[in-house]
C-alpha cells in the first residue's frame, strides 16, 4: 500500500475494522453479495436450512463400522444415531438434485431457482451437492464462527460468501428466496424459521413464499404447533404459512407447483 493510499481511510483497515466503520461493513456485505450476484445473473433462490451436524450415509456408516470395542455404549449410541438420520442428508440431496433439474428444463434461461445454503456441513452441504450433481449453481451464505467448518467443496466457483452479521446473512437468504425447504435442525435451523415465519405473519414479507418443513415427526415433537393455536398465540390461519412434508416427493411436488402459480407464467414455463 502507497503512502498515498494510507491517508485514505477507505484503504485503512483499522478504521475499517473499529466501531467507527461499522456501518461501512455492514453495507459491504450488501453491496458485496449483490454484485455478485448480478455477475452470475442469479434471479432467484430455493433456500435449503438444516443441521450442520448430520452427516451423509457413507460417512456415517463408515464411522460406525469403524467403532472400536473399547467404545462406551453412549457412543455407540451416538453413532448409531448418527447412521438413523444420515437419511435426511441424503434427501436434501437428492431434492436439490430434483429441483435443480425441473429449473434447468424451464424455457425461461435465466438464473432461476438455484439451490443456497448456509455454506457449511450437513444439510447445507447436502443441498449444495445435490445441484452441483445436477451440473447447477450452488450457492453458499457462510457465516465465520469460531467452532464450525465454513465453506463446502460443492458450493460454485464465486458463490461461496462470507459474512461476519448474522443478520446480513438472513437478508440474503431471504432477499432473492422464491421458496425455502427447512431439514430438522438445532438452534440455528429453529432461529432461521422462526424469524421467517414471524416475518411473513406480519407482512414484512409480501411475495409468496412456500415453505416445507421436512419430517412431521421430527418438528412436531420439537414444536407443538397445535398447542399454540390451542393457548391462542398463534392463529389457525398461521397454520397455513407452511407445508409438512415426509417424503422427496411430497416436497418437490409441492414446491414446483406452488412456485408456477406464484412466478411462473406464460412462455416462462
Amino acid at each position: 500500500m502507497t503512502d498515498k493510499n494510507k491517508e485514505r481511510f477507505y484503504y485503512n483497515t483499522k478504521f475499517l475494522g473499529s466501531p467507527d466503520g461499522r456501518v461501512l461493513r455492514i453495507l459491504a456485505e450488501y453491496f458485496g453479495p449483490l454484485q455478485r450476484f448480478r455477475q452470475k445473473k442469479i434471479v432467484d433462490t430455493i433456500v435449503f436450512f438444516g443441521s450442520a451436524r448430520i452427516k451423509s450415509h457413507k460417512e456415517a456408516k463408515q464411522a460406525f463400522n469403524e467403532v472400536s470395542r473399547n467404545i462406551s455404549e453412549k457412543e455407540k449410541a451416538q453413532l448409531q444415531q448418527d447412521l438413523n438420520i444420515s437419511r435426511y442428508y441424503e434427501d436434501a440431496r437428492e431434492l436439490a438434485f430434483r429441483l435443480t433439474k425441473w429449473s434447468k428444463g424451464l424455457k425461461d434461461k435465466k438464473k432461476r431457482y438455484i439451490i443456497t445454503s448456509g455454506g457449511g456441513p450437513g444439510i447445507m452441504e447436502a443441498a449444495n451437492r445435490g445441484a452441483a450433481e445436477a451440473n447447477g449453481l450452488a450457492v453458499g451464505l457462510n457465516i465465520t464462527l469460531p467452532f464450525e467448518q465454513s465453506g463446502n467443496q460443492w458450493i460454485s466457483k464465486d458463490l461461496s460468501l462470507f459474512f461476519h452479521y448474522f443478520f446480513m446473512r438472513k437478508f440474503w437468504f431471504l432477499y432473492l428466496a422464491k421458496a425455502l425447504v427447512v431439514f430438522p435442525g438445532g438452534f440455528g435451523t429453529l432461529d432461521e424459521l422462526m424469524e421467517l415465519l414471524t416475518l411473513i405473519q406480519t407482512k414484512k414479507i409480501l411475495k409468496r413464499l412456500p415453505i416445507v418443513i421436512y419430517d412431521s415427526t421430527f418438528w412436531k415433537k420439537v414444536i407443538d404447533f397445535n398447542y399454540l393455536v390451542k393457548m391462542g398465540t398463534i392463529s389457525e390461519e398461521d397454520m397455513k404459512l407452511f407445508y409438512f412434508a415426509d417424503t422427496i416427493d411430497e416436497a418437490y411436488k409441492y414446491l414446483t407447483t406452488e412456485i408456477v402459480k406464484a412466478h411462473l407464467k406464460g412462455k416462462n414455463f
